[in-house]
This record gives C-alpha cells, sequence and structure tokens, in this order.
C-alpha cells in the first residue's frame, strides 16, 4: 500500500528489512521510483536496461541473468547488432526484444570501468542513463527500469554513481516525449539507501520538487 509523505523527512527513516518503494511524483506526470531489494528480471516496466559489456555477448552480474532469463532470442538480436557496429562504446546504448522477459524490450548500455573518477567516468556514465532513455523515447516506449550500472564488476563506488546516476535520469526523463516512467531496481539495501539519499539531496536543495512522494514496503 502506497502511503503519502506529507513533509520531508528523510526518505528511508524506516528501517527497511523487506521490499521497498520510493515513488516521486513529478510535473507532466512523470515518475521516479526507486525499489528494492530486487530482480530486474522481473520488471514489468515495458522496458529494462542491461549494465552490457561492450561485447553485447553476455557476461555476469546483472548482464548474465538478463541474458539467462531472457533466452536466446536477446543474444541472436545482439549478435546481429554487433555485425553492423563492432563492440558498443561506452556510455552508448542499443535495444533489443525481451525475450522470454516480463519486459518488452532490453537496452543494453555499457558503464565506465571506474579508474578513480580521473577518466571521464562520470560522463560517460551518465551518457549511459540519457542515451538510455533517449533509445527507449525512440521506440515510443513509456516505462523503463534501471540497474545501478558500473557499480558492480566496473567498480563505480555506489555513492559517487548515484550522485552521477539520478540528476542525468531526471534531466533525460524531463526531456523525453515517451517515456514518463523510470524505475531504479536496487539489488540490495544499501544501495538502494545510497540511490534514496541521492534523490532526498536534490530534493532539500531545491533542484527537484516533487508534487507527491510516496513509499510502499512489501
Amino acid at each position: 500500500m502506497w502511503k503519502p509523505l506529507l513533509t520531508s523527512p528523510s526518505y528511508l527513516e524506516e528501517t527497511l528489512v523487506e521490499e521497498f518503494t520510493l515513488r516521486l511524483e513529478l510535473e507532466g506526470h512523470r515518475l521516479l521510483d526507486l525499489h528494492g531489494p530486487a530482480d530486474i528480471t522481473k520488471e514489468t516496466t515495458e522496458a529494462i536496461v542491461n549494465a552490457a559489456n561492450s561485447s553485447l555477448l553476455g557476461g555476469g552480474g546483472v548482464d548474465g541473468a538478463i541474458h539467462s532469463a531472457g533466452g536466446p532470442s536477446i543474444l541472436a538480436e545482439c549478435k546481429r547488432i554487433v555485425a553492423e557496429i563492432g563492440s558498443l562504446a561506452a556510455g552508448n546504448a542499443v535495444i533489443t526484444t525481451g525475450g522470454r522477459l516480463r519486459a518488452k524490450y532490453v537496452v543494453h548500455t555499457v558503464g565506465p570501468v571506474f579508474y578513480g573518477g580521473g577518466r571521464g567516468e562520470a560522463q560517460t556514465l551518465a551518457s549511459c542513463y540519457r542515451e538510455s532513455i533517449r533509445m527507449a523515447d525512440d521506440h515510443g516506449i513509456h516505462s523503463l527500469a534501471f540497474p545501478a550500472i558500473s557499480t558492480g564488476a566496473f567498480g563505480y563506488p555506489a555513492a559517487d554513481a548515484a550522485q552521477v546516476a539520478v540528476p542525468a535520469t531526471l534531466d533525460a526523463l524531463t526531456h523525453a516525449t515517451h517515456v514518463n516512467h523510470v524505475r531504479f531496481v536496487m539489488f540490495d539495501i544499501a544501495t538502494l539507501k545510497t540511490y534514496a539519499t541521492a534523490v532526498e539531496r536534490l530534493h532539500r536543495s531545491g533542484t527537484i520538487t516533487p508534487v507527491r512522494i510516496e513509499r510502499a514496503s512489501a
């Protein structure tokens, strides 16, 4: 059940031990969700985003889970894309079928490997979110779910990544024509808290002014 937050306390003032969703309604009836702990392969948004590697041939973590759950049709389309464009550069995005997933599409983007922040990692990470939303928008998709790109094997610290991912996503969502609902789907509660804190800071600073804030627990 959704419970409105009538004031602006900490978004995560309660101890979170089960599945949790924070929802912000923004101007223009656009929604931003933070959800977790959860499995992105089970999301029912029209598209989910895969934190892919440049070969587009699958791998570990989210990438491997999506290919495993979605079946061989995703890999087949990835191979066709690679045959046309070669490897996918970090910060760019392509789209394939969702195969057996609940989501109809998968947007594949390659996040940056973190080398300390001095090699343009923040710009590349921001591009992942902007380009994924642009790709979804170009295909008339209305809802899209993101993992915490680059925070796993690519080593991007979650707190630093959140400071990049949240503003980039909000900016792209504001300018999208079709995409009106974005969800951050976090594998663990610590990452969820980190990204919620980044959203809260933007709210408290006045950078964003949600029309409504709600939260729900399983």
